[in-house]
């Protein structure tokens, strides 16, 4: 169990990341709210290959923008539910200080499969 005052430290971490999130996302040209990859590109660029790949870039970083808010999302949720810091696989507790590192983090470390993605 997850004392509260760590709890509470752990939720403004979350709500600064998701907050800083909500402003790279627009800052990209994306809505914050919307679940959407769209993207605002702007015009003009001198040839339809540099525009092709500039865009192919905004909407990966977007993605990415994206899968991170939906994960501090998820982990402010699991902290409503009284289900933060339990291992969503084993039901263990997940390790405050992998929580301090990671405040999103939805696994116990040694569950977590080598060269499978980010760290939750």
């Amino acid at each position: 169990m997850i004392e509260p005052a760590k709890l509470a430290e752990l939720r403004e971490a979350l709500e600064e990341q998701r907050e800083n999130l909500r402003k790279e996302i627009a800052e990209q040209g994306g809505d914050p709210d919307s679940d959407d990859a769209a993207i605002d590109v702007e015009r003009g660029f001198a040839d339809s290959a540099h525009s092709t790949a500039e865009r192919a870039r905004l909407l990966s970083v977007m993605k990415a923008l994206r899968a991170n808010q939906r994960w501090v999302n998820r982990a402010l949720k699991k902290m409503e539910l009284g289900t933060y810091g339990v291992c969503e696989r084993c039901g263990n507790p997940i390790a405050i200080e992998r929580l301090e590192a990671l405040p999103w983090a939805i696994l116990v470390h040694r569950l977590r499969a080598p060269g499978r993605g980010p760290l939750r």
